[in-house]
């Protein structure tokens, strides 16, 4: 029997090594520059990392909004045991997706990040989605988490423009 951790275990190490990663980077930039100006400059990265991954989804856009889902979701390995997404919605008008969980989310509250860090991290984090699902032809009109809400981010993406109507 081998003494690696198993594929799920890895993982989540890469997620917590991500999360890690993000949230000294956002703190390096907070300290030079104030909260505004690193929030804005780990969007802008994380939204840029986005759009290099959305490419792969363009031929979904500007409308098939069931294929986006299916080829989405079915593209994020152990999804359902690190994301828990719920379909809310998926027709011709709207793509809805609630994640419950949030492996950058769990790592940051391992960290002991406070919940204002939490939704400061979440937004920055969460602009990936922004970048992702622009890029490949749609509008994304997603929720990052905020204290009080349950589980993590709610992705919301409607068809593109010279989408069919």
């Amino acid at each position: 029997m081998s003494d690696s951790p198993d594929y799920p275990t890895l993982l989540r190490n890469a997620y917590a090594m991500r999360a890690a990663s993000y949230a000294h980077m956002f703190d390096v930039l907070r300290e030079r520059f104030g909260t505004e100006t690193a929030l804005e400059v780990g969007q802008e990265s994380t939204r840029r990392l986005g759009e290099a991954m959305g490419v792969k989804f363009a031929g979904h856009g500007p409308d098939d909004l069931s294929g986006l889902c299916h080829a989405f979701l079915d593209g994020i390995p152990n999804r359902d045991s690190m994301f828990a997404p719920e379909i809310k919605r998926c027709d011709g008008e709207a793509l809805e997706i609630h994640f419950h969980r949030c492996p950058l989310k769990e790592a940051w509250q391992a960290q002991g990040r406070s919940d204002a860090d939490l939704e400061l991290l979440c937004k920055m984090a969460g602009a990936i989605d922004g970048g992702l699902f622009e890029a490949a032809g749609f509008v994304f009109k997603g929720e990052t988490w905020k204290p009080g809400d349950a589980g993590c981010c709610r992705l919301k993406v409607l068809p593109g423009a010279g989408a069919s109507e």
